[in-house]
C-alpha cells in the first residue's frame, strides 16, 4: 500500500539504506565477503573521472548480480514507435503549432512498455546528446518483465492513473500531480492498480537533472532538496524461471531471460538514485508588482548543457498561485522563443487556452514559432475592468519541458487522429484594437489620405 512505502529524503544526497540490519559493508565498498553472503555491483551513471560535484554512482549489495542472464536479442514484437536517434530517416521537421488531443485509453492489454511512444526529439543516443519526448497509454501491470533504459534517464509525469514503481532501490508510488525520475540504467517495473494509466515522459541523453541554481532568489524557493524522496531498500529472493529483463538499447528494445528477480538489492548505498516529488510542495515565484514573469521562473529540474544559463531540458510548471500584477496583461505573453517548448495538461484548464487544450493532451511550439494566449483568453482578459484585483489561479496544474534543441517530430504523431489540425483556428479570431486612424481605400484605389480636408 502507497501509505506504508517509507522515503529517505534529499536531493543529490549521499545516502544508504538496508533492508536487513547489518547488510552494508562498513568501511569499504567491495570486501572480499559482503555481509549476509551478497555481491556488491556498482552502477555508475557518470564517468569514472566526472568532477566530484557532478559523479554519480551507486554500490548494490544483492543475492545475484546482474549480470546473471542470457544473451539478449531483439524484441520481437518490438516496440516501432520508440526513437533515439532523430534525423530525416526517422522523424520530420516542422515550424507549424501542434496541438494533440488526449490518447484513448486501449481495450487490447498493454503495459508500460508497450504503451509507451515517441512524439518528438532531438540528436541521438548514441552521441549522448539530446532528448526525447514520449507519452504512454497502458493498462496492465508489468508482469514477469523489468524494464532498463540504457539510453538515458527518464521522467516520468504521470496525468491519468497511479504508478508502482518497483526498482533496484526500492518501491516508489506516484501518482498524477506527482513526477518520478528514473536514471539510465536502473531496472524497474511498473504495476498499475487503477488499470487505465496515462501519462507524459521526457528522456534526456547524456547528462542528468539537477535543481536550478536560485541566482538572485537566494537559498529558498521552488523545489526544496528535502522533499525529494527516494525509495528504502526491498528485495525479493524468489525464484522466476523466464523472468525478462527488456532494454532500451539505441531506441531499439532487447530481451534477456533469466531464473529470479532482479529486485534483489538487500542494501545499497550512493547518490545515484531514483526519486520521486511531489509538485504540490513546489514553491513559486511570480512578479508583485506589473508585467509578467518569464516561465523560468517556475522550473522544478533541469538537465543544463555546457552554456551557461542553456538547458538541454527544463521541467517547468504552471502550478495554482497568485496573479496580482497591476495593469498588466497577466496570462502568458505572446512570445516567439529560441527555446521549443512542448506542453502537457495533468488536470483543470491552462490559463493561456480556455478551449482545446486538455488534460492528457499536449501541444508543441517550436524554436521561433509564434503562440500565445488564444483568441477568448485575450479578448477576456483586456474586457476586464478590474484588472488590478489580485486572482488566484487554482483547479489546474499544467508543465512544460523546454529545450535549447529544436525538435523532430514523430510520423504516428503528425498523423495520429488526436492531432488538432484546427489548432490554429485559436488564433484566427484576434483581431486588431488599433485605435490610431486608419487609412482605407475606396473602390476606385484612393486613398483617404490623398481625399483633400475641408
Amino acid at each position: 500500500m502507497a501509505e506504508e512505502l517509507e522515503y529517505l529524503s534529499g536531493f543529490g544526497a549521499h545516502l544508504s539504506s538496508e533492508a536487513i540490519p547489518g547488510a552494508l559493508p562498513r568501511n569499504q565498498n567491495n570486501p572480499l565477503l559482503c555481509p549476509l553472503g551478497l555481491c556488491a555491483e556498482q552502477l555508475s551513471g557518470t564517468s569514472f573521472t566526472s568532477p566530484r560535484h557532478l559523479n554519480q554512482c551507486s554500490w548494490f549489495y544483492r543475492i545475484k548480480p546482474s549480470v546473471t542472464h542470457e544473451p539478449f536479442y531483439p524484441c520481437i514484437p518490438g516496440n516501432k514507435r520508440l526513437i533515439s536517434e532523430f534525423n530525416q530517416q526517422t522523424t520530420s521537421a516542422t515550424p507549424t503549432q501542434l496541438r494533440w488531443r488526449p490518447a484513448e485509453f486501449s481495450k487490447i492489454p498493454t503495459d508500460f512498455i508497450d504503451g509507451l511512444y515517441t512524439v518528438c526529439g532531438a540528436g541521438s543516443s548514441f552521441l549522448r546528446h539530446g532528448y526525447a519526448i514520449h507519452m504512454y497509454v497502458a493498462n496492465k501491470s508489468m508482469e514477469g518483465r523489468a524494464f532498463c533504459n540504457a539510453d538515458g534517464d527518464f521522467l516520468i509525469v504521470p496525468q491519468h492513473g497511479k504508478l508502482f514503481i518497483t526498482t533496484e532501490c526500492g518501491k516508489l508510488y506516484a501518482q498524477p500531480g506527482e513526477i518520478v525520475v528514473i536514471p539510465q540504467g536502473f531496472r524497474f517495473s511498473i504495476d498499475l492498480p487503477d488499470g487505465d494509466s496515462r501519462g507524459y515522459v521526457a528522456e534526456i541523453f547524456g547528462t542528468h537533472f539537477r535543481l536550478p541554481d536560485l541566482g538572485p532568489i537566494g537559498a529558498n524557493g521552488l523545489a526544496a532538496p528535502r522533499d525529494f524522496q527516494v525509495p528504502k531498500a526491498w528485495y525479493e529472493d524468489a525464484s522466476y524461471p523466464n523472468y525478462t529483463i527488456v532494454q532500451k538499447f539505441g531506441g531499439e528494445l532487447f530481451m534477456a531471460k533469466q531464473d529470479f528477480s532482479p529486485f534483489n538489492v538487500v542494501a545499497w548505498h550512493g547518490n545515484y538514485v531514483p526519486y520521486k516529488y511531489d509538485l504540490s510542495k513546489f514553491c513559486p515565484f511570480n512578479t508583485v508588482l506589473f508585467d509578467h514573469g518569464d516561465p523560468s521562473i517556475n522550473t522544478v529540474l533541469t538537465a543544463p548543457t555546457d552554456k551557461p544559463g542553456v538547458a538541454l531540458l527544463d521541467f517547468v510548471i504552471f502550478p495554482p498561485r497568485w496573479l496580482v500584477a497591476e495593469n498588466t496583461f497577466r496570462p502568458p505573453y505572446y512570445h516567439r522563443n529560441c527555446m521549443t517548448e512542448f506542453m502537457g495538461l495533468i488536470h483543470g484548464v491552462y490559463e493561456a487556452k480556455q478551449d482545446g487544450f486538455l488534460p492528457g493532451g499536449a501541444s508543441l511550439h517550436s524554436c521561433m514559432t509564434p503562440h500565445g494566449p488564444d483568441t477568448k483568453t485575450f479578448e477576456a482578459t483586456i474586457s476586464r475592468n478590474e484588472v488590478n484585483e489580485p486572482f488566484r489561479i487554482e483547479g489546474t496544474l499544467a508543465f512544460m519541458f523546454e529545450s535549447s534543441l529544436i525538435p523532430r517530430v514523430c510520423q504516428w504523431a503528425l498523423e495520429s487522429p488526436g492531432l488538432d489540425k484546427d489548432y490554429y483556428h485559436c488564433w484566427i479570431g484576434l483581431k486588431s484594437h488599433f485605435s490610431h486612424n486608419k487609412e482605407t481605400v475606396d473602390e476606385n484605389g484612393t486613398k483617404s489620405s490623398d481625399i483633400p480636408q475641408s
